[in-house]
Parts: C-alpha cells; structure tokens; sequence
C-alpha cells in the first residue's frame, strides 16, 4: 500500500525535499491502486495546497499543531499509555516488529512515531497493513477528531487512513465525546504542565512551601488528557 508511504512523508516534518519532488508525490498518487479514483483525486488536491504554502509557514503550523501539548502528538503510544511504564514494553514490542521486517531505524524517531509506523506497514501485504491500520484506528479518529477541532486540514489524512483501515469507528462521534475536553496547547496549559513537573521533581518540598493548593487550582482544568483504552475496542477489531 504505497500510499500508506505518501500519507507518512505528509505527516512528517514539512521538509524541501517534499516541496521539490511535488510531481513525482502526484505520480505516485496516481499509481495507488488501493485508493478509489476519488481517493486519489482528493489526496493528489490536498498534496498540491499543501506544497502552495510557504515551507517555513508550514513548518511553523507543524510545530504549533503537533509539538505543543500531549493530545495531538504522532507518537501512538502517548494516546495508549502516556508516561506509563507499559509504554516501554509496548515500544520494544513494536521494534521487535520492525527488526523482524527488515526495517532498521535511526536514533531520531521513537519507534511509535505515526510516520515511521506507516513507512513499516508499506512492507506488508495489503492485509497485513489493512490489520495494522486497524489496530490503530481509535487512535487515527481521536486524532482526527481534534484535528476538526483544531480546523486542521491534516484531518483529511487521519480520515483517508481510517478509511484505509476498514474500520467502522466513526470519527464525528469521536469528536462529539471531545468537544468538552480543554485544549492542552495553550500557554497557561503548557505553564501548567510546566509547574507540575516541578512539583513532582522536588518532591515534599514543594508541599512545604504551601502553594501546592492554590497550584493545583491553575492545573485543574488546564489539560484534560485522555488515554484510550483498547480493551474497549469492540467485538472484531484487532487490538494492539
């Protein structure tokens, strides 16, 4: 499913090798016979907004949308188990996968990085990948969900690969359970998770000094993160 590799190189970092092979992207739009002709119409018009913009605006956005905060990052495993200490054995898990493909990775990207994981899935069978994408799919319509929210045309994306899974989560009703939920990208959001590190890290000290009340007043409300739980998933969907 060589498409599953154009969707990662567009969830990547915006880079100007991506702006400079723009017609060779189209080409391969064009060739993916697992997208409807619709499919690849649609994504072969989102590549071409996407390479108008100015590299630098769309590499400023990327950050903004995708680095600031927990609950739109593109590592898997933050949405599963956040700073839990399953996330590790779930990391080694999953590298264990990719050795077995073949797949070496550098030291830059953790292995649950949304990219790096579709760019494994392209080493599959078209079952295998549909099956992994599948695994995936409470994540991709949570983080399509927000993506709305957020008025983020990356949201296209995250919907062409819950389509691509076959799975039957429907992402407007991800989005209805959300719309409650408090953004964590915002500066006193960001100040919040700041100071409760600090809070953490000093431990009884922190109690000492008699703010750890008037704290936790800033902090309530400010981030709302919310784990998914894949036990949930329903009847019939691979879980990971």
């Amino acid at each position: 499913m060589n498409s599953l590799r154009l969707i990662g190189l567009l969830l990547d970092y915006p880079s100007d090798e991506l702006w400079e092979h723009q017609p060779e992207l189209l080409e391969a739009v064009a060739e993916s016979a697992e997208l409807t002709e619709e499919q690849r119409h649609d994504l072969a018009l989102y590549i071409t907004a996407f390479c108008k913009q100015d590299l630098l605006d769309a590499q400023s956005a990327y950050t903004g949308l995708f680095d600031r905060g927990r609950a739109t990052s593109l590592l898997l495993f933050e949405h599963v188990h956040g700073e839990s200490r399953d996330r590790g054995q779930a990391m080694v898990d999953l590298m264990g996968q990719y050795r077995e493909a073949g797949l070496e990775i550098d030291s830059r990207e953790l292995p649950d990085y949304l990219p790096l994981y579709l760019e494994y899935l392209t080493t599959r069978d078209e079952h295998q990948a549909r099956e992994g994408l599948r695994d995936i799919s409470p994540i991709l319509a949570l983080l399509s969900a927000r993506m709305q929210e957020r008025d983020s045309h990356y949201a296209e994306l995250f919907d062409l690969l819950l389509t691509l899974s076959g799975s039957d989560i429907a992402t407007a009703t991800v989005r209805e359970g959300i719309k409650q939920e408090a953004r964590d990208d915002t500066p006193a959001a960001l100040d919040a998770v700041w100071e409760e590190e600090q809070i953490t890290f000093l431990g009884e000290q922190s109690c000492a000094s008699g703010d750890e009340t008037a704290h936790q007043k800033r902090f309530a409300g400010a981030v709302a993160p919310q784990y998914l739980n894949l036990d949930d998933t329903p009847a019939g969907e691979p879980r990971k």
